[in-house]
């Protein structure tokens, strides 16, 4: 998943309906700044919002995560899809019959009452993507300032604890816990081609933040789906 490629193709799609940024994020109900991060590949939408992106502008979920556009297409080349599209059409309606490749929603959250997170899982059969979209800590007030913190996101089987993605802060300033995590996201391609491994809690996000006398305080967040993966 390339956050610049899927914001360029954001940026296109909003300049070919003719709308602003200020415009485009009333769309869909976010502030212009992050729209502005989002064609900035910063950040990217929600994937609930991908998806509604994604209806919008007829443009297949996958491709979009993937920074294609392949509604664009010059004349000649849809003459030759029609034509190609009518030859086989009874082919495509017994495929999607039997072959459903439709994607499936479900939103990630946190277990841990000292941390709100959010996230969603996007998944079929073939393929899946894992997005955390929000930190944030909500404990008791934290005021320490770090020299270095490090958030790992581990899938976990066996009792054995493999890395899927991290972040981390070291740049010899000082900073607080929740200033680094606004800045924090995660996008995981096919991090498991089964649902049940969040909704069994086998999905877990480590941080360890370290102080200016080294002390290092540790923070262990299980995520889960809201809904059965049923």
């Amino acid at each position: 998943m390339d956050q610049n490629k899927i914001g360029n193709l954001i940026k296109e799609l909003r300049k070919k309906d003719n709308l602003t940024q200020e415009k485009f994020a009333e769309k869909y109900g976010v502030t212009y700044q992050a729209v502005s991060k989002w064609e900035n590949g910063k950040n990217i939408p929600d994937i609930s919002l991908l998806k509604q992106i994604c209806d919008d502008y007829n443009i297949n979920i996958d491709d979009l995560l993937k920074g294609k556009n392949n509604s664009n297409k010059n004349d000649r080349k849809k003459v030759i899809y029609i034509v190609i599209g009518c030859i086989i059409l009874l082919i495509l309606v017994l495929f999607l019959i039997f072959h459903d490749d439709s994607f499936t929603f479900k939103t990630v959250t946190s277990n841990c009452s000292n941390f709100e997170i959010s996230g969603s899982i996007a998944y079929n059969k073939n393929k899946s993507y894992l997005y955390i979209s929000n930190i944030d800590y909500c404990g008791e007030k934290d005021d320490n300032l770090y020299i270095k913190i490090d958030c790992i996101l581990y899938e976990i089987k066996d009792n054995i604890k493999k890395e899927i993605g991290s972040s981390s802060y070291d740049k010899g300033v000082k900073i607080k816990l929740n200033d680094f995590l606004k800045d924090v996201n995660f996008n995981i391609d096919n991090f498991s081609r089964e649902c049940k491994n969040i909704e069994d809690g086998n999905i877990e996000l480590e941080i360890n933040a370290t102080m200016e006398d080294s002390n290092i305080i540790t923070y262990k967040v299980p995520l889960s789906l809201n809904k059965s993966c049923s």
